[in-house]
């Protein structure tokens, strides 16, 4: 009987996290500041713990989490309500490079060595500090660099190309599935697709993956 108890309590735990995060947005998984790493822990310890207290039932669960969510929505609420709030509940980015040059008690007050530093550095595919002009550590402990006028990557605009219209491709298989609801995105239906792929000598079950564009059309890459 606690096995079944444990299986509901889970699924029901579960099922109240999946829907709070839906209500709550993307942003509380992308933008992880410090009281959103706090109320992540907080939320899977209120639903871990429950399941093993015989005391604690699918009500208390259900209120637990909910009360912590509403929490959650009404401090989100203020911060987007009054900015002056924001430097206390979020925190706000910290230039760590200003003109080329490391700011030693910016780095010191965000508690970051440089072992660290180049680490973050790397991760934006910079490898050498003598690149970066600015360097801005954000409140989710990420880094934004922006390099150095000679190391940056030239543009179209700098060569004067003509301007020419950007295209989003759109998946339409994936893992050997039709993924029906983008066909309308490029006025297709499944028989068009399955007429392109006959000339390519394969099926939709043998494709990993297939996108279109307009200039290009269906591209396919097959098991």
């Amino acid at each position: 009987m606690d096995f079944i108890n444990i299986l509901i309590e889970s699924c029901i735990g579960f099922l109240a996290l999946f829907v709070l995060t839906k209500l709550l947005g993307k942003s509380q998984i992308t933008q992880i500041t410090a009281f959103d790493f706090i109320a992540a822990l907080v939320l899977g310890e209120l639903v871990g713990n429950a399941l093993f207290d015989k005391e604690v039932g699918v009500a208390m669960i259900l209120f637990a989490v909910g009360l912590w969510g509403v929490l959650i929505y009404v401090t989100e609420w203020i911060t987007n309500k009054f900015r002056r709030t924001r430097k206390i509940l979020e925190g706000s980015p910290s230039l760590i490079i200003r003109r080329g040059q490391i700011q030693k008690d910016v780095m010191k007050k965000a508690k970051l060595d440089m072992n660290q530093l180049m680490h973050l550095i790397r991760d934006e595919g910079v490898f050498s500090i003598q690149e970066v002009e600015y360097a801005v550590f954000e409140t989710n402990g990420s880094i934004n660099v922006l390099k150095k006028y000679i190391h940056q990557s030239p543009t179209n605009e700098q060569f004067n190309q003509t301007p020419q219209p950007v295209e989003l491709p759109i998946t339409i298989i994936t893992d050997g599935e039709l993924v029906t609801e983008n066909l309308k995105e490029i006025v297709w239906d499944k028989h068009q697709v399955e007429d392109e792929l006959k000339r390519q000598d394969l099926e939709i079950h043998q494709v990993m993956y297939a996108e279109w564009t307009q200039k290009s059309g269906l591209y396919v890459m097959p098991y």
